[in-house]
């Protein structure tokens, strides 16, 4: 992260100083925004460059093209601290090519094609601090790679084929980062590092984690084992302390207990999200007490009166839930799609608790006061309902329930259950009422079943209507232009309620560049079209759940761009465009043609009748008079084209381009210029 914020910086600094602004002997295609720093961005050269001066100390060099390195290219660099030569093109590294930098403490080599990192690789860096070897194709690693790197505080060795790590002895390392390779045990003698912080173990295909291993990481605070083979909660997190991020995401564990995050009270950051959890145990939220940021995403969450504290609980604590709309109910149907955080207490289908204060019952008949000679005495009679004394408030008599009164307990009990199911308790027309206990149930019609009635279980459909439902397809295309295709995605969204977004994979068929183009769109969209296609191409179109496995339940679609000449138009602007451009210029020069034969013939027998019996005439006009008939067209004759029919120079192709035309749009270009006009790559 602070390497890639110190690039941002320097890019920033080219973008404001001119070059060799700071630096006297700054080498060719470079920049030096500061004393003693070289910046060549895409420099696009296979070596390094030379004249650096001694007295530099950092030299970025990512996305250069560099081929190869020998230590001769580092001659005279003792002071040189920074080293960046990622994204670059290096396949190997020579045996003790860094030698020469003694000063060095950051290299970043990551993004090259590295196949494997040998004995002598890094020898002699005995200040090195930080060694990013990520997104390389690296196999394997000698068993002494490392063993010169003592002071080594963050080694990154991501996204490459390693299948085992050598035994790292690093007690300074901190940071150590082995996602995405193939790893699927990790014991105490691969990891001896005692003070390490932070450690990523994501999508190794690990199935347990070591209790050995990680009892022996005191200092551990960061822990990411996302995308695992994990089919339960780890014991050894039961009994971890002291962390303050961690990311079990995308492991096929299940739901998650309260009891197995007790000991995790620590937590500032928690990453749940993809572990196919319905709800959360209210007990969550007094846990976590410095609880800053929650992702909970994908996951088939029920928003049911269970759930309702769960945005509250964000809202009064403060907590940034990320990938907010990643988080959406999945039922019951009335909120399907919702995104969870937004939702208010009703959403949740509660039952509205209201206190019901007993009514005060007036008596019919006046009791007897026994009455002494001593003290007079109210008698105030006590009465049970459910076991339980009421006694009224006014001190007044009440009358004990008899035989005769069971309506009126039965009244009262409807009321009560009037307040405690209000409409929308139970789903899918369930019916609410209080049992002998007061609390509530559901009864729940055919197909439905839950506590809430909310698990529907339809009847299975026809034979006929199934068949037409499989004949109609997922995706399909319309509105086909030149360089667009308009997708329409109702039917796969409706087949697929619970998807969160739709993947979208599209490659050309008809060129040579076939490589899949891949987009991301939200379920919210029934519709999109694709832009800046090829003209005249065939493409293929397939669609899939977003964040499923690729190829998971995809549908595919075939559909082909038109012709950039011959684009189609409809209705009445055929028959306009025709007429404009074709049918009335035709009629005008076939009556001019047929006027100038009539002109010439009339002439001819003219003369042939006044020089009938002694002069011999051809039965063509004079030169004059042809002169005459092509002034007559010079001077508006023919009819001239107007600028709204004129045709622009048909569109020129580019391999690296799009089809593009010139822009006619202000004015007619006289067609004796049109032919040496050259097309318009802008």
């Amino acid at each position: 992260m602070r390497v890639l914020l110190s690039q941002v910086m320097l890019l920033l600094f080219v973008a404001i100083l001119p070059d060799q602004a700071f630096c006297s002997k700054c080498p060719a295609d470079c920049t030096c925004p500061q004393p003693e720093m070289i910046l060549c961005y895409q420099r696009q050269s296979s070596s390094i460059p030379q004249e650096v001066p001694p007295s530099t100390k950092s030299i970025y060099l990512f996305k250069n093209g560099i081929e190869g390195l020998s230590a001769e290219d580092f001659d005279g660099l003792e002071n040189l601290e920074m080293l960046d030569l990622s994204q670059n093109k290096l396949s190997e590294l020579p045996d003790r090519v860094f030698e020469p930098l003694t000063s060095l403490r950051n290299l970043d080599l990551s993004s090259n094609q590295i196949s494997r990192i040998t004995e002598q690789s890094f020898r002699g860096m005995v200040l090195l601090e930080r060694l990013y070897l990520s997104s390389n194709n690296i196999k394997t690693i000698h068993k002494a790679a490392f063993n010169d790197l003592a002071h080594l505080l963050e080694l990154k060795l991501q996204d490459n084929q390693l299948t085992s790590v050598p035994a790292l002895s690093m007690p300074q390392l901190l940071l150590l980062d082995l996602s995405s390779n193939d790893l699927p045990y990790l014991g105490p003698e691969d990891l001896k590092t005692p003070n390490l912080e932070s450690l990523k173990l994501g999508g190794l295909g690990l199935t347990s984690l070591n209790e050995e291993l990680f009892g022996n990481l005191k200092n551990l605070h960061e822990l990411d084992i996302s995308g695992n083979h994990l089919n339960s909660f780890p014991q050894v997190l039961k009994e971890t302390h002291g962390l303050s991020h961690l990311s079990l995401a995308g492991n096929p564990m299940g739901p998650i207990t309260s009891q197995d995050l007790q000991s995790l009270g620590e937590l500032q950051e928690l990453d749940i999200s993809s572990l196919s959890l319905q709800g959360l145990p209210e007990e969550f939220s007094q846990l976590f007490p410095h609880l800053r940021k929650l992702t909970v995403a994908q996951n088939p969450f029920n928003c049911l009166c269970t759930l309702a504290w769960f945005p509250r609980w964000l809202k009064a604590k403060g907590i940034i839930l990320q990938k907010t709309e990643e988080t959406r109910c999945h039922f019951p149907l009335t909120v399907a799609g919702k995104v969870l955080e937004r939702l208010e207490n009703r959403d949740f289908g509660c039952p509205v608790t209201t206190t019901v204060k007993p009514k005060r019952v007036k008596p019919t008949t006046a009791l007897p006061v026994p009455v002494t000679t001593q003290t007079t005495t109210k008698i105030i009679p006590v009465v049970k309902v459910n076991d339980k004394p009421l006694i009224n408030d006014d001190h007044l008599p009440i009358i004990p329930p008899t035989p005769s009164s069971s309506s009126r307990d039965e009244t009262v009990k409807d009321n009560i259950a009037e307040h405690f199911c209000p409409p929308h308790t139970c789903l899918n027309g369930g019916t609410c009422h209080l049992d002998e206990r007061g609390q509530v149930v559901c009864v729940c019609p055919h197909g439905t079943t839950g506590m809430y009635c909310e698990q529907s279980h339809p009847p299975p459909p026809r034979p006929e209507i199934e068949t037409v439902v499989m004949n109609t397809p997922d995706i399909s295309s319309s509105q086909v232009t030149s360089t667009s295709i308009l997708l329409d995605l109702h039917r796969y969204v409706e087949m697929r309620p619970y998807i969160r977004g739709i993947r979208l994979t599209y490659r050309n068929l008809s060129g040579p560049d076939r490589r899949p183009i891949q987009l991301s769109l939200p379920a919210s969209y029934p519709e999109y079209r694709l832009r800046g296609l090829n003209p005249n191409s065939t493409y293929t179109i397939c669609a899939s759940p977003l964040g499923a496995p690729a190829g998971s339940d995809s549908v595919c679609t075939e559909a082909r761009t038109t012709d950039e000449k011959n684009v189609s138009i409809t209705g009445t602007q055929i028959d306009d465009k025709k007429l404009t451009t074709t049918l009335i210029p035709a009629i005008a020069i076939l009556l001019l043609l047929a006027l100038i034969a009539a002109a010439v013939g009339l002439i001819c027998y003219l003369r042939r009748q006044k020089a009938k019996g002694h002069l011999d005439l051809d039965c063509e006009p004079s030169q004059l008079e042809l002169d005459g008939v092509k002034a007559g067209f010079e001077n508006g004759a023919l009819p001239q084209k107007h600028n709204q029919h004129m045709t622009p120079e048909p569109a020129v192709q580019n391999v690296n381009l799009e089809y593009e035309v010139l822009l006619l749009q202000d004015h007619c270009i006289p067609n004796k210029t049109i032919s040496s006009h050259k097309p318009s790559y802008f």
